[in-house]
């Protein structure tokens, strides 16, 4: 018996695996960017909406009637129309339904259909719904042939390939989606601007949509701060994003403080989640001036945002909310749509909006053909019916005595085999005088509206200017003056977020920083006696190297004996309890290298920098800060040498004093020094033997002041250094009575 091989699951195919898998995949992308995930630009639903609110419409679920259990609906949809998950099918019917998710709902909803915190929305079986009269209007002439039909998957129904309604469903509730290779994002605009700028196409079709369209109308409002350029470019193409920021304000409060709050958030932006964001940032201290957060919302959207004083500016606290959470996004453009070929492709706004507008008027001339054929029916029966008021007794008499009267009125009276069947089929009451007069004036009405069409067929200019008639009818529906149509999200040109200072970052307050000469350092809070640094509590046979008074927004700059510049932030330091922490674990330090100096990189703009060799130059602040912990090399040393200075220059200088270890002492003018990045710099003092013990810079007109040692805090001054000055590089002479022995002309 021979084996039968037209199932091709018992077919044997010799084919190449890649060219294959390639074809099916092919299939299955296709399948997925056509039937799926791409709207249509002509009604902007994908099939699943489409046949969600067929179903809807065909289970009589219209405005003014009841509600019915989503079940009831998701049955329908998959059992007739969209064979897929059930889950799936009410994710989408409930989207349609969320007035923060959609501007223009198409579906109504009773019970619980999730809400703008993110909740989810009850099961199918607990809520109910029907649609709105933007569903319907999005659906108008389904019943005069405006659209094709097709079977649906398994033959036994019919669906619309598409909707034909005079509402731009596409740009005003926007989609998104992701199919195989494209994806889609549309935001929602507002539909009576697009309505006008629709009309604006009709007259011109090289006008400008943006001329009536001034952007995206998120149903949850907030604003566009984008600059008109952008959005420009961005409908052009069809590609970019907008920039929306939460819509906020200022409410003062008794005492002179203030709190801010926000009424509108970005679209897409789940409110729960945004506040876990905000109170994020105040338990991590990232924003320290923001003190609270509060969700006062009920139907209307309100956060309450309060400050950590009343001197806060609200909009440096504000901008750094922008910067940090989703109370300012950026939401995506991409005009990805299937045309009326259902071919994907990439449309700028006019674009889109022409073929919405070209779909109307094929709808336009199918409707007044349908109308057409129907007037042309009704004018063959209402014939048929004035014949036989002309000729009622033969009629009667037919009737009475032929055995086929359908016959012989056909042939006596050249009927049609339809006229003839209505007049068999009229009552007897039809038969009175009144009946024929509502007949003729019925048929001269007709006679009429039939002529306006075929006028209106046959002239595109007809066409146009009913066109526009229509779309000014649905604009006054959602108009600016009505609740559905007022524009909701603003668009103001705005400057990027600020990038927030650290002093907003940072809670300022007062520390006094103790380094130890064994590197271990901490921040005691508020100004305390530096004096008393010396009784702290140090590790034995430690003690202080370096303490001054600072605040927690400054930045510390720390420079090392190998010549890299180190950069501590002061907020960051241990507390004051304690020995403290070793500055190593802070920094990439070698363990070999000691510390020159600490200080707040705040109090100078130029260091001097000098090497034990004498070799040395000015130093910008700015460019010795390290962003990282390695730190920065700054100064080279030669073979032997270590950094030895590193002192901030006060404004004012004019004059450098340098000191060897062999007591000389040495004054030139500070201009002398070359100012350097990075390097080794010029010779400042020569030795023959011995290196640099010390180096400062002081104004001239002054003269040189030092310390007299000893408790009595006293410094000692010389006017005149005449005696000492000299040019760069020069050897010096021993300095004046009285210097001190350490050969230092500060503490540190």
């Amino acid at each position: 018996m021979a084996t039968d091989l037209s199932d091709p699951f018992d077919a044997i195919v010799d084919a190449p695996f890649d060219s294959a898998l390639s074809e099916r995949y092919l299939v299955y992308a296709l399948s997925t960017i056509t039937a799926r995930s791409l709207p249509d630009v002509r009604d902007g639903l994908k099939p699943v909406h489409r046949r969600l609110l067929w179903a809807m419409r065909l289970l009589r679920l219209d405005p003014a009637s009841g509600y019915k259990k989503c079940a009831r609906v998701v049955g329908d949809v998959i059992g007739k129309y969209h064979p897929h998950g059930d889950q799936s099918v009410y994710d989408a019917m409930v989207r349609l339904a969320q007035d923060f998710a959609l501007r223009y709902p198409l579906v109504d909803g009773q019970g619980n259909f999730g809400n703008i915190d993110g909740d989810n929305a009850a099961a199918y079986r607990y809520t109910e719904a029907r649609l709105t009269t933007v569903a319907i209007d999005l659906m108008d002439g389904l019943d005069e042939d405006a659209v094709a039909y097709r079977p649906t998957y398994n033959g036994e129904e019919q669906e619309p390939e598409l909707f034909p309604g005079l509402f731009p469903n596409l740009l005003a509730n926007g989609a998104s989606g992701i199919a195989v290779g494209m994806a889609t994002s549309i935001p929602p605009h507002n539909a009576a601007e697009l309505l006008d700028a629709a009309i604006a196409l009709i007259d011109d079709p090289a006008a400008d949509p943006l001329d009536h369209v001034k952007g995206p109308d998120f149903p949850t409002g907030g604003l566009v701060v984008d600059p008109a350029a952008v959005i420009r470019e961005s409908y052009a193409t069809g590609r970019g994003s907008f920039r929306v920021r939460a819509r906020w304000t200022v409410e003062k409060e008794k005492g002179g403080g203030w709190q801010a709050v926000v009424t509108e958030i970005p679209y897409g932006i789940q409110k729960g989640k945004l506040i876990e964001q905000i109170a994020g940032l105040i338990n991590d201290r990232k924003l320290p001036i923001l003190a609270d957060v509060r969700d006062e919302s009920d139907a209307a959207v309100r956060i309450v945002l309060e400050p950590r004083a009343r001197t806060v500016d609200a909009g440096v606290m504000m901008d750094g909310l922008f910067r940090l959470t989703d109370l300012e996004t950026r939401i995506g453009l991409n005009l990805n749509v299937l045309d009326k070929d259902r071919t994907p492709r990439v449309m700028s706004l006019r674009e889109a909006l022409f073929a919405w507008v070209e779909h109307q008027f094929v709808v336009l001339r199918r409707r007044t053909e349908h109308r057409l054929a129907k007037i042309a029916d009704r004018i063959e029966l209402l014939d048929g019916y004035l014949v036989a008021y002309l000729n009622l007794d033969r009629v009667i008499e037919i009737i009475r005595t032929e055995d086929e009267p359908k016959a012989v009125m056909i042939e006596e009276f050249s009927l049609t085999d339809r006229q003839a069947e209505a007049i068999l089929n009229m009552r007897l009451r039809s038969l009175r005088r009144l009946e024929e007069f509502e007949i003729r004036g019925e048929r001269a009405k007709l006679d009429k509206e039939q002529a306006d069409l075929t006028q209106l067929l046959g002239s595109e200019a007809r066409q146009r200017t009913r066109m526009k008639r229509d779309l000014t009818r649905v604009r006054d529906r959602y108009g600016a003056d009505t609740e559905l149509g007022r524009r909701r999200t603003g668009v103001e040109e705005a400057a990027p977020a600020r990038e927030i200072p650290l002093e907003a970052m940072i809670e300022r307050e007062p520390i006094t920083v103790i380094l130890s000469k064994r590197g271990w350092i901490r921040a005691m809070k508020g100004h305390v006696e530096l004096a008393s640094a010396e009784t702290l509590k140090f590790k034995e046979g430690d003690g202080p190297a370096f303490a001054f008074h600072a605040q927690t927004t400054d930045k510390l700059l720390m420079a090392a004996e190998n010549g890299r510049f180190y950069t501590l932030a002061a907020d960051k330091l241990p507390g004051g309890r304690g020995f403290g922490e070793p500055v190593r674990a802070m920094v990439d330090l070698d363990g070999n290298a000691g510390i020159v100096t600490l200080l707040p990189a705040s109090r100078a703009a130029k260091l001097l920098v000098v090497a034990s060799d004498g070799r040395g130059f000015v130093a910008n602040v700015a460019e010795v800060m390290a962003e990282t912990r390695k730190g920065k090399t700054v100064l080279t040393p030669r073979t032997g040498a270590v950094l030895k200075v590193a002192r901030a220059i006060a404004v004012g200088d004019d004059y450098v004093a340098v000191i060897g270890d062999n007591r000389k002492m040495l004054v030139f003018p500070l201009n002398e020094l070359v100012e350097m990045g990075r390097g080794q710099g010029l010779q400042v003092q020569r030795y023959r033997d011995g290196g640099l013990s010390d180096a400062v810079t002081f104004r001239y007109a002054d003269g040189l002041s030092w310390p007299m040692g000893g408790e009595t805090g006293r410094t000692r001054s010389e006017a005149d250094l005449g005696p000492w000055r000299a040019a760069r590089g020069a050897a010096g002479r021993m300095p004046p009575t009285g210097f001190p022995r350490n050969n230092r002309f500060a503490d540190s």
